[in-house]
């Protein structure tokens, strides 16, 4: 499974950007999905904090690049009773190895504030933030179960 982030929109407190999956937009509902992460810091879009970029702690999206999706045990969503009662075991998507970084996961939330370097999954129809994003990250998260239980290695890559 290859999940796409192609970021239509660097501003300067968030990060809009469309979700593809295996090449199609993601869908809920018949409604295109959307992302947000916080601001944009590699501004010449290498991958890489160089020539004077560098990142801040909650407040930086993830380096554009690819990237492997595991399912690990989340400390905090395994106790969030909106969580609890789909994901399995605990476990949320997890994007690893991505430099500079630890504990990236895809999950719900609103406002940049929620995303502490996270992806957000919804749809962007109030500015600068998201809605209906439990119930988007619960599609997206059982498509992702379903492809790894079927064995397949689950990607994501973020593109300007």
């Amino acid at each position: 499974m290859e999940i796409m982030v192609k970021r239509r929109f660097l501003g300067d407190k968030y990060t809009i950007g469309s979700l593809f999956v295996n090449g199609e937009r993601f869908r809920v509902d018949g409604k295109a999905v959307d992302t947000l992460e916080d601001k944009n810091r590699d501004a010449n879009m290498n991958g890489r904090f160089d020539d004077g970029e560098r990142k801040m702690y909650g407040q930086t999206c993830i380096p554009f690049g690819k990237y492997e999706v595991g399912l690990d045990f989340s400390p905090k969503f395994s106790k969030k009773p909106s969580y609890t009662a789909f994901i399995r075991k605990g476990k949320m998507p997890h994007i690893r190895n991505v430099p500079s970084f630890e504990g990236i996961l895809i999950h719900g939330g609103n406002t940049p504030a929620d995303t502490l370097g996270c992806l957000l999954v919804g749809f962007n129809t109030i500015k600068g933030g998201l809605t209906q994003s439990l119930h988007v990250f619960k599609q997206l998260y059982a498509e992702i179960v379903a492809a790894m239980d079927n064995g397949e290695k689950v990607t994501i890559e973020f593109v300007p």
